[in-house]
């Protein structure tokens, strides 16, 4: 933190002791708040994968602290908090006498709950919890979660269908309501949406479990401000979210002017199995930067579409992937940043386009094409010697990791099984690239056998590292993984996958990752499916490896 208080200095704010412990002590809440979720969640998708986030904000919805959970989750997370917070203001605007007044207010107590990917959220299987948190009778924050509900309805178990066309198959739509109003659970709210699930019972202690977590951080803070004053606490809101702006634009201001381009794809939208163009434009420009998508798809027929909350995540999940790990994630930190879409596009999706493969495939693709394209900017910065005297020295650049979260639904009657495989990380000049791992908008664990075999009528038959998808090079990538699952029962299988046609690329000389492969009792299957699936049926993912970096050794 010796930083921190350095920056706290310059702003004459905090002494610099308190300012770090006030830091550390933010980002500690939103880690608790993500832990308790944890521990306390129903279903095997959050309390052993941890596909579940955390985070703080001001009173005006700026982001102050989160934990190190989902970069897609996190990077969206303000539209929802500004959704809510414009939902209780237009609340209070309405409310006339005292009674009214009480009924329209924030709390203390009350958690809303939302999941529209237009009004807040990114896709439907991701439900957030907002609280606002009242000190003394005053709003002085919000809290929040969001985790990935293995099933809100929808054409198909799991509700990732391979085949939808508009949002309405996907599931249940919450436009931001309370959930808890005044400490009382709204059991009218909580019914409805437990009744348009699979899995009522998981999905009502799941809710539970987040609304947990949103009550602990508002304890958490009040306990700080009987330790420093709330007037301090919230000085502090305001020096780290400086903090990360100045360290942020510090890093950009070292990249050299300029207009740096990159060009991907995404491998069919469920619909039509053919390349979807996706186009990238950084301009640098003293210490900001622009992403602009011009030249990107239209909006398609089929479920890769992307709010534009879920396109702005994976641009700041690429800007924070430049910064050193000692820089808060916060919404400071991404005030450098600005980003342009054109409405109705691929990356800037409008109801009532299908969106479920945008927040988990889309996303992929957005932040490895925005890295090469900050790839180049690096490049040039390091080229012109930049960065070499400087506290934050030019970052160091993997070459492609898998790109893409393999998602595998699979479902029956009253079950549903959700998990994202991993597969290979790039190599960089420091190393291999780590082998089985998450790589960029995902941040979840495996689902371990024995509980997989436990919760749903299936049997894991091969699970394993495949080291002939490592992409060759000095330092070569990780390898992908092979996971092969027979069902023991009917069930509907869904996949939503990438990188199958397009490999990841190498860098300086590597060679790519291999792409991955699906299919069902041998029969290969395109990137997006959906198929039933009889009993003995053996479903199997393999995944891609990451490319290597530098030329490999003759």
């Amino acid at each position: 933190m010796d930083e921190l208080a350095s920056e706290n200095r310059q702003t004459a704010g905090l002494d610099p002791v308190t300012l770090s412990v006030l830091s550390s002590a933010l980002a500690g809440v939103a880690e608790e708040m993500g832990t308790l979720l944890v521990r306390s969640a129903y279903s095997s998708n959050i309390k052993e994968r941890r596909d579940c986030s955390a985070a703080l904000f001001d009173a005006t919805g700026r982001m102050v602290a989160q934990a190190a959970h989902v970069p897609v989750h996190l990077g969206a997370l303000y539209e929802s908090v500004r959704v809510v917070a414009e939902r209780r203001a237009a609340a209070l605007a309405r409310a006339g006498d005292g009674a009214r007044v009480a009924e329209a207010s924030h709390g203390p107590g009350d958690v809303w709950v939302l999941n529209d990917p237009f009004a807040g959220g990114n896709h439907l299987p991701d439900v957030t919890l907002v609280s606002p948190l009242d000190f003394g009778g005053e709003l002085v924050g919000y809290a929040a979660t969001r985790a990935h509900h293995s099933d809100m309805g929808g054409m198909r178990p799991g509700s990732m269908p391979a085949d939808s066309r508009e949002i309405f198959a996907e599931g249940l739509i919450i436009p931001p309501v309370r959930l808890v109003r005044a400490g009382v659970w709204q059991d009218d709210i909580l019914d409805l949406i437990c009744a348009n699930s699979r899995t009522p019972d998981l999905r009502r202690g799941d809710l539970r479990a987040q609304a947990a977590a949103n009550r602990l951080a508002g304890v958490r803070l009040a306990e700080l401000a009987e330790r420093h004053g709330m007037s301090t606490v919230l000085t502090a809101f305001d020096e780290v979210l400086r903090y990360g702006e100045r360290r942020s634009r510090a890093l950009v201001a070292l990249l050299p002017d300029g207009r740096y381009e990159a060009a991907s794809e995404l491998e069919g939208d469920g619909a039509d199995d053919v390349d979807i163009p996706l186009r990238v434009a950084v301009t640098i420009a003293g210490d900001g930067l622009t992403v602009d998508f011009a030249g990107t798809s239209p909006a398609v027929r089929g479920n890769v579409n992307c709010p534009r909350a879920v396109t702005r995540s994976a641009c700041c999940f690429a800007l924070r992937v430049l910064l050193p790990d000692d820089v808060p994630a916060n919404d400071g930190t991404y005030a450098p940043l600005t980003v342009v879409t054109e409405p109705g596009s691929l990356v800037d999706a409008r109801r009532p386009s299908a969106v479920v493969a945008g927040n988990v495939e889309t996303s992929q693709r957005i932040a490895d094409t925005v890295l090469a394209a900050l790839g180049a900017a690096v490049a040039a910065a390091r080229a012109a010697g930049a960065g070499a005297a400087t506290a934050d020295p030019l970052p160091v650049l993997p070459a492609q990791g898998q790109g893409t979260m393999n998602n595998l639904v699979i479902g029956g009657d009253g079950w549903t099984y959700y998990e994202t495989l991993a597969g290979g990380a790039g190599g960089s000049a420091r190393g291999p690239g780590p082998s089985g791992v998450h790589v960029g908008m995902t941040n979840t664990l495996n689902t371990p056998i024995e509980a997989l075999e436990l919760e749903y009528p299936m049997r894991v038959e091969r699970y394993e590292l495949d080291e002939t998808t490592a992409g060759a090079g000095r330092h070569p990538g990780g390898a992908g993984l092979v996971r092969s699952i027979r069902v023991l029962a009917p069930a509907t299988l869904s996949v939503l996958t990438d990188r199958r046609r397009h490999a990841p690329e190498g860098a300086e000389g590597g060679a790519p990752g291999a792409v991955g492969h699906n299919d069902v009792d041998g029969e290969p299957l395109p990137p997006k499916a959906s198929r039933p699936l009889a009993p003995g049926s053996v479903v199997t993912i393999r995944t891609p490896g990451g490319g290597g970096w530098g030329v490999p050794p003759s």
